[in-house]
């Protein structure tokens, strides 16, 4: 840990960028330590979560190079090295612990270039506005009404989803449903990328985003499509609006797959019939699986502000990229530490409850095995409720600590394992 905060020191340290950017180079080093007490388990299956007291720690860095050719043209690379495992190697909570983890876990550090993307930005009138420079984003200038173009390679969450308060495991929440919507399986690989591309039209107070993107070519699998065999539509309509003074943002996200896909009904009546275990890649067949989100950000004071997110999907389909979840509600607050003298400080606290539908819970107890979860059987359902804390604290400029606190009641949606209480720290620098 001490020479991972060395190395974020030294990456904070670095010169910053100007304004109206021609070419910019970035980077961002992030540490999670997180540990899990023993706690209780009626019985455990291959992926469950461990009772057993257990630490586990990710690792990864990144450079961001990117290069504008032409006027309102950016072109963005990013290479990541990772290492390390989530808790149980990433399995055993459908609203995993840590966003940072992949679902690949290497002891030894290993080089993936996550992101390769062009993005066209047309100004279409109004106001002229500044963009700041940051990762992935030149500094410059566009209209307030645009069109931006984005295709290549690049992460479905990168254009939709957004929340100010709850999207960004560097900086706020840890937790997979907290930084997401959780039953939204948006496409990518393991890692959570995918190629695709995708259109937005930022208009007054209004933006419109549509994307198409790759499936895996197995459910969360390593390997995306070729061609868009197995695609991913996603739509999105965004409405800014300003209550009792403070700025706040709705949105609603329709996406719909087309792939592979297993029914858990399917997998169930096959399971009975031969008096063996569900399996769901015995089923699988061309099937659409879809959902729908509702997004809201809206600003209570000029420290305070509050977020959640609503999603549901076809229940009855197995997750195919993120998790195991066919609805989820969640709600939070995020305060600024300007009370204290601590502007830069952040404060979090949010609650998130999830749960599958009647024949993923079928699925489960017949031992059926999923992206995340499957502890062999399941006698007692119950919903999987989370809370989780951080305080986010700034060291110096471009550097940041984090202590995070989760709480997560009936793992895997199994009343009889657990609570578990996951203690966090995070260990952040950008430049």
């Amino acid at each position: 840990m001490r020479a991972s905060f060395v190395v974020l020191a030294m990456l904070a340290g670095a010169p910053a960028w100007g304004a109206d950017e021609d070419w910019a180079i970035h980077g961002q080093g992030t540490v999670i330590e997180q540990y899990h007490p023993a706690f209780s388990s009626a019985y455990r299956g291959a992926n469950s979560l461990d009772p057993v007291s257990s630490g586990r720690e990710t690792v990864n860095f990144t450079a961001y190079a990117g290069a504008r050719p032409w006027d309102g043209g950016e072109a963005w690379a990013d290479l990541e090295m990772d290492q390390g495992f989530g808790l149980s190697n990433t399995l055993g909570v459908a609203a995993f612990t840590n966003g940072e983890g992949s679902k690949v876990g290497k002891a030894v550090p290993y080089l993936r270039l996550h992101r390769l993307f062009f993005r066209q930005t047309f100004d279409l009138g109004g106001e002229s506005e500044d963009v700041a420079g940051s990762a992935n984003q030149l500094a410059g200038s566009r209209t307030r009404d645009n069109v931006i173009v984005t295709l290549g390679k690049f992460s479905p969450t990168d254009v939709f989803d957004n929340n100010g308060l709850a999207h960004d495991p560097m900086h706020d929440f840890l937790n997979w449903a907290m930084i997401d919507a959780g039953p939204w399986d948006y496409a990518a690989d393991a890692w959570g990328y995918s190629y695709g591309g995708a259109v937005e039209w930022n208009t007054g107070l209004w933006s419109f985003r549509g994307g198409v993107f790759n499936l895996s070519r197995l459910p969360n699998g390593t390997e995306l499509t070729r061609g868009f065999g197995q695609y991913q539509l996603d739509g999105e309509v965004e409405r800014r609006y300003s209550l009792l003074g403070q700025d706040g943002k709705i949105k609603l996200l329709a996406f719909a797959s087309r792939g592979r896909l297993g029914d858990y009904n399917d997998a169930v009546a096959l399971a009975t019939a031969t008096h063996q275990a569900a399996d769901i890649s015995l089923v699988r067949t061309a099937s659409w699986k879809s959902g729908i989100s509702l997004n809201v950000e809206q600003g209570l004071t000029e420290d305070l502000g509050l977020f959640g997110r609503a999603t549901i999907d076809d229940p009855s389909k197995e997750g195919e990229e993120f998790t195991d979840m066919a609805n989820s509600l969640s709600l939070g607050l995020s305060l600024k530490g300007t009370r204290w003298q601590r502007q830069d400080d952040t404060v979090g606290l949010a609650f998130e409850t999830g749960g599958v539908g009647k024949s993923a819970q079928r699925f489960f107890a017949l031992g059926g095995l999923g992206i995340l979860i499957g502890d062999g059987r399941l006698d007692h359902y119950d919903r999987e409720d989370v809370v989780e804390a951080y305080y986010a604290a700034t060291l110096i400029k471009g550097v940041q600590a984090t202590l995070d606190y989760q709480f997560i009641a009936n793992p895997a949606y199994n009343a009889d394992r657990g609570p578990v209480s996951v203690f966090g720290v995070r260990l952040h620098g950008e430049f």
